[in-house]
């Protein structure tokens, strides 16, 4: 009777390890979403004869835009790192929709602050993506 009852507490043993593994492997597995936001994301390659202070009113600007266009949920102002490798800065915008992201390249902020952008622009490179 003494064996029967070792084995039975080893079983159990082994079935509280074997649920603790499975706990944790559950809980340490990565997750992620996949929103429903549209991603526009610009690489800018500014022109020679630009200087630091128009860019950087090109890049603030998207700030202030951002403020006043319906549907923008989020910017990203600050590169860490840039490809092509000619290419000098990059910036993202989220929008709450694909509506919102139609809606935005007319608005009057949009152009107000293109006007600023577009002379230092000297190419670019966007792309939008969305689930």
């Amino acid at each position: 009777m003494k064996k029967t009852r070792g084995n039975w507490k080893l079983m159990a043993a082994g079935f509280v390890a074997l649920a603790m593994f499975g706990a944790g492997f559950l809980a340490g597995a990565n997750t992620f979403n996949k929103p429903s936001t549209v991603l526009h994301l610009v690489t800018v390659k500014w022109t020679a004869d630009s200087n630091p202070e128009q860019r950087k009113a090109a890049i603030d600007g998207i700030e202030k835009m951002a403020s006043e266009v319906p549907g923008i949920k989020n910017i990203w102002l600050k590169p860490v790192r840039v490809q092509p490798r000619d290419y000098n800065a990059v910036f993202a915008i989220e929008f709450e929709n694909q509506a919102a992201a139609d809606r935005y390249a007319k608005h009057p902020a949009h152009e107000a602050w293109y006007k600023v952008y577009e002379p230092v622009r000297e190419e670019s490179r966007s792309q939008q993506v969305t689930n």
